[in-house]
């Protein structure tokens, strides 16, 4: 009763068919570790079919299936100095390691030039690829400009950074019909504090304590907040509501703009 031959679990392994056809190494096949992506593959674009690489300079050693496989189903295993960390090692299709952190300086160098020229059109997608790597660099830079002029600053910076970019996303989302997310809201903010660094780093050469200090803080002010609602007005198609996307966005600068003149710390000490 328990040897019937008709019984699936009494079946031998060679008349299972699924466990016939996967235990016997057809001849001729290589063995198959990676399987290739599709061709619309949004990720990695041009996705290698093999492990092939072109390996560079440095100790090399090749990967080989066993029962005779080509020599395109070989792997390259390179070794070199520290710098190789921030490489793909040569291998076609896969993005740097700073990118996949993203961290692209191109997307950096184009977006704070677009900031440093208010007068260009913005081009409506240029949030596509929003990013924290540049606003994060330049508030760094702003809170290590006041340091050095004696106005140490990162609480507040911090502080009303947070307040300033949670309540503009909330004020956003109201009069948009489209809406934004907060981490474009806080990328943009951040990359139009860039002429705000600019007057951080003139406060470790000269007192923005006086009338000149007035007047470059007014600038930067108009131009970060000019820069802002652009690229809102732009990305949010709220062009008929230009002055009200631009009043919050310059209290906010405006606030930044104090910090810079005056060492607030040491008011409220006092």
């Amino acid at each position: 009763m328990w040897q019937d031959g008709n019984s699936a679990y009494g079946a031998g392994s060679s008349q299972n068919q699924y466990y016939g056809q996967a235990g016997v190494a057809q001849p001729g096949v290589p063995l198959q570790f990676y399987a290739p992506s599709p061709v619309g593959s949004t990720f990695y674009p041009g996705s290698r079919s093999s492990l092939d690489g072109n390996p560079g300079v440095g100790v090399q050693g090749s990967i080989q299936s066993q029962g005779g496989a080509p020599a395109g189903y070989g792997g390259s295993i390179q070794s070199g100095g520290w710098w190789t960390a921030f490489g793909t090692g040569g291998i076609e299709g896969e993005p740097p390691l700073l990118e996949e952190l993203g961290i692209n300086f191109s997307h950096i160098r184009a977006k704070s030039m677009t900031v440093l020229n208010p007068l260009s059109r913005v081009d409506e997608r240029i949030m596509d690829d929003a990013d924290l790597a540049g606003p994060l660099l330049f508030i760094i830079c702003f809170g290590i400009f006041l340091l050095f002029s004696g106005k140490p600053q990162f609480g507040y910076i911090y502080g009303m950074g947070l307040l300033g970019s949670g309540s503009i996303y909330i004020l956003l989302n109201v009069m948009s019909e489209n809406g934004i997310d907060a981490y474009r809201v806080v990328s943009v903010l951040g990359y139009c504090l860039l002429p705000m660094v600019g007057v951080g780093a003139l406060s470790v050469m000269v007192t923005l304590d006086g009338m000149v200090g007035y007047m470059l803080s007014t600038l930067s002010v108009m131009w970060c907040t000019w820069s802002a609602s652009n690229i809102f007005v732009a990305v949010l198609r709220m062009s008929e509501q230009r002055l009200l996307v631009a009043y919050p966005v310059g209290l906010l600068y405006t606030c930044f703009a104090l910090l810079s003149v005056f060492n607030v710390g040491s008011s409220l000490a006092k």
